[in-house]
């Protein structure tokens, strides 16, 4: 009977003994991972996905065109065509078509490079750099409604404060309802400080208070957002006049008076920027919602009438989609060249 019972015991003893070699030979690998999944962040979208749009209504048929084997006066007019439709404008569209058809070529993948050429020639010699050797450096924001400007206000102040700037944001647009409350909104969530004021208000005295805090607390960039208005209205003109003439005065001179577009409204963006220009004395265009467009030519159109450099372009929603122009990069994706 001992016997017996040692014999179990000594089994019992062995299995413990196997079993815990067993475990300890496990791979690790089979531990369950803890904590949450790792995800690889989205890939960077090239500027020819953001603008799909236009690079599908305008680089698509001229991928078309420059695929043929021959090059005839069908395919003169129609690239001239295509590139009007793209709101390159008439004018300008007609020229470039007539220095690229002057070098008589042949071979349509060496018309494609000329007219690469002459595209990117066409924003040549302009600075496009934001102006920011104040201190503070000043900027003023203008544009019509519903362009864009305070959301472009908001992702450039968010571009500036990760660059390491302290920004103010005052909000000289004491017009529109709730606009300084959503301006505050936009400072409070990108990390700016803001000065606002009551509704109906002096808006130069608003943008005078706004500059004064900037000095005060040592500010890299104040920036001005002022209300939207039509072109046509001489009094709201007026009292942004005033605005630039107090912070001429208070700052000694203005790094940059932003203008901003709707790249969506094409042509009619010209004409509503001539007022702006000869009235404020505008430093370059922000042309928003270009992602929102088939007609990207705007671009080249906006600057080849107004003779101002587009700084900045809108192509997305999100904060990180207000971008510097680069028209190297620009022509690729207008020409269907960016994936």
């Amino acid at each position: 009977m001992e016997t017996i019972v040692l014999v179990v015991i000594l089994a019992v003893v062995l299995l413990a003994v196997v079993g815990g070699v067993v475990l300890s030979r496990r791979p690790r690998d089979e531990v369950p991972p803890t904590g949450p999944p790792t995800v690889a962040p989205p890939a960077e979208r090239s500027l020819g996905e953001r603008l799909a749009r236009t690079r599908h209504a305008v680089g698509d048929r001229l991928s078309g065109l420059f695929g043929r084997d021959t090059i005839d006066d069908t395919f003169w007019s129609e690239l001239e065509e295509t590139l009007i439709t793209g709101d390159v404008g008439v004018a300008t569209a007609t020229s470039v078509v007539e220095r690229v058809r002057a070098t008589r070529l042949t071979d349509a993948s060496a018309a494609h490079d000329s007219l690469r050429r002459e595209l990117i020639g066409l924003f040549a010699g302009r600075d496009r750099t934001l102006g920011t050797g104040g201190n503070p450096a000043v900027m003023v924001i203008v544009g019509v409604n519903g362009t864009g400007k305070t959301t472009s206000i908001a992702k450039l102040s968010h571009r500036l404060v990760g660059e390491g700037k302290r920004v103010v944001l005052g909000a000289a647009d004491t017009f529109r309802a709730g606009a300084s409350e959503q301006l505050k909104t936009w400072a409070d969530r990108v990390g700016a400080d803001f000065v606002g004021g009551e509704p109906e208000s002096d808006p130069a005295a608003v943008a005078f208070r706004a500059l004064a805090h900037g000095k005060e607390v040592g500010a890299d960039v104040v920036i001005i957002d002022t209300a939207g208005r039509l072109h046509s209205n001489r009094n709201l003109m007026e009292e942004l006049e005033k605005i630039i003439r107090v912070l001429t005065r208070e700052a000694g001179s203005i790094d940059e008076t932003l203008l901003v577009l709707d790249a969506t409204t094409g042509q009619n963006a010209i004409a509503q920027a001539h007022t702006f220009t000869d009235v404020v004395g505008v430093t370059g265009i922000v042309l928003s919602k270009l992602d929102g467009t088939a007609r990207g030519g705007v671009v080249v159109a906006v600057e080849q009438d107004l003779d101002l450099p587009v700084k900045l372009i809108g192509v997305g929603e999100g904060m990180e989609d207000l971008i510097s122009f680069e028209p190297e990069l620009f022509v690729d994706a207008l020409l269907g060249d960016s994936g």
